[in-house]
């Protein structure tokens, strides 16, 4: 008798702390979810959904370097682009810029991930998020994210075949040549692919 109170007050201490943990882990789940998603201070969605900013693989490239082990190759950018650097490669380049947080891009992440992971040494697929890594758009006609660059294999900014269809920006700099080509907004798998092959990925 004695030993069942003893199993029954264990139980009711073991309830009793069990539950305020469980408690404080929602709690805690809830409070990280909510301030993982405010940066609304600094960017705010656009008409689009778009988010407006305050400021089978090939193991070689074309000139038969190893890209599976070439930081040139990898997703996430942290650190200042080399244009001229990854141009070198004869391959067709997007650069997402976007962010983490924001929705349209959280809907793009997985498909730069594919695109990269199936693409090495037949294209550059590379992301920055302008929220953790800002400097590193500079220079850059980024205005809202996600925002697309494209680069031809040539090392060209792109001229599409059908801009209007393909929905796409050409960007001049100060010396009135054609920079940049840009889509802002979020892309889907099959749009990055059309692209990339009519920029001129084998």
């Amino acid at each position: 008798m004695g030993s069942e109170k003893t199993t029954n007050s264990k139980k009711g201490i073991a309830i009793k702390i069990v539950i305020p943990i469980m408690v404080l882990i929602v709690l805690a789940g809830v409070w990280f979810i909510k301030n993982n998603n405010k940066n609304a201070d600094t960017v705010e969605p656009d008409k689009s959904g778009a988010t407006v900013s305050e400021t089978g693989t090939n193991d070689s490239d074309k000139s038969g370097t190893t890209v599976s082990d070439n930081s040139d190759f990898e997703l996430h950018v942290t650190e200042k682009i080399d244009l001229e650097k990854l141009k070198s490669y004869g391959l067709p380049i997007v650069i997402d810029f976007g962010a983490d947080s924001c929705i349209p891009c959280k809907e793009m992440a997985p498909v730069l991930k594919e695109l990269n992971s199936e693409l090495k040494g037949k294209a550059i697929v590379r992301f920055v998020d302008v929220w953790k890594y800002r400097e590193l758009a500079q220079g850059f006609p980024i205005s809202v994210i996600p925002t697309q660059i494209f680069i031809d294999a040539n090392g060209k900014p792109f001229t599409p075949k059908n801009l209007e269809a393909m929905q796409m920006e050409m960007f001049k700099g100060e010396s009135g040549e054609h920079d940049f080509t840009a889509h802002k907004g979020g892309m889907t798998k099959e749009q990055l692919l059309e692209a990339l092959k009519e920029m001129g990925m084998k």
